[in-house]
């Protein structure tokens, strides 16, 4: 098996030169997608992601190489079909990486992050976790027990992101039917950045946007409801630190203050962002009802294109 480039390393001088292409045309536009201390935030933090990958990649390597070698029930070698079998497998274990990292506080405390910017452009792609690497691993340990080597699982993963670095931009608006049909896009991604209720937790996709219409968890983008970027509570700050690990402190706080029974104590890593073991929090899926209910409207009114054809 031939040792892969690490592709993120070779795409930054495209990162540089596609943010500030972006910050070109959007002045030109008049539209204000750039914040100078936000954009400084997202950069710092995808300066620190890479920084703490290089220790993190050891144990995911360490983690695929134990199952690969001990585990694995095939041998799939590098071969045309297995790179085809490869991509879909790496996409559905992305989906579900990412929509349990909305639905469990646990995953939600580093992914987080990349939700934190009020902006939406380039540069919060690069807002990246400083503490997710280090356990998320664990939605890909299946492929090494199929048998795919640990170095293809690591070039797919690559691959994944760079994929979605383009899609964080509000400079395209929508791409030929087929493509948004089947491709996640910059207007399916900016849905899943929105923090309106009708947005939240939609859209999950890494490349294929088939995995949330399969598992009923996509939203078209609505011409008549924009997008406001963010969380549902901000936290307003730019310092690196603090977006890294503010959540994880309210997390544990929550975990181990107060009185509650143990079993509570649990369920405030495990459940949902915004559950409370006394019932006053809200989940995304509360918000939602109650957006749904206070304006009178039926979820499947939503999910339908600008053309009104079922998705």
């Amino acid at each position: 098996m031939p040792e892969f480039p690490n592709l993120i390393y070779f795409a930054i001088p495209f990162f540089i030169v596609s943010m500030l292409l972006e910050l070109f045309i959007t002045t030109r536009q008049k539209i204000k997608t750039y914040e100078t201390k936000d954009a400084f935030t997202s950069i710092a933090m995808g300066l620190g992601n890479v920084a703490i990958n290089l220790v993190s990649k050891g144990l995911v390597l360490l983690a695929f190489f134990f199952v690969y070698e001990n585990f694995r029930l095939f041998t799939i070698p590098l071969a045309w079909w297995s790179v085809i079998l490869l991509f879909f497998a790496d996409d559905l274990s992305y989906y579900w990486f990412h929509r349990v990292s909305h639905e469990c506080r646990l995953f939600w405390a580093s992914h987080v992050v990349h939700h934190s910017s009020e902006h939406y452009n380039l540069s919060t792609a690069l807002r990246q976790t400083w503490s997710g690497g280090f356990y998320s691993f664990v939605f890909w340990l299946w492929l090494p027990l199929l048998g795919f080597h640990p170095a293809m699982i690591l070039l797919q993963m690559s691959i994944s992101l760079l994929y979605q670095f383009w899609i964080h931009t509000e400079t395209i608006n929508k791409l030929p039917k087929w493509f948004e049909a089947v491709m996640n896009t910059p207007s399916h991604h900016r849905v899943h950045h929105g923090s309106n209720p009708i947005y939240l937790d939609r859209n999950h996709a890494g490349i294929l946007i088939i995995w949330d219409k399969l598992f009923g968890t996509f939203q078209a983008e609505l011409d008549d409801e924009k997008v406001i970027y963010g969380l549902v509570e901000n936290i307003h700050t730019y310092n690196p630190i603090k977006v890294a690990y503010l959540e994880w402190y309210h997390m544990l706080k929550d975990v181990f203050s107060g009185k509650k029974s143990i079993s509570n104590r649990i369920k405030y890593l495990v459940k949902p962002p915004g559950w409370k073991h006394d019932g006053t929090g809200k989940s995304s899926d509360d918000l939602r009802k109650e957006w749904l209910n206070a304006g009178l409207k039926s979820p499947s009114q939503f999910s339908v294109d600008n053309k009104n054809d079922i998705v």
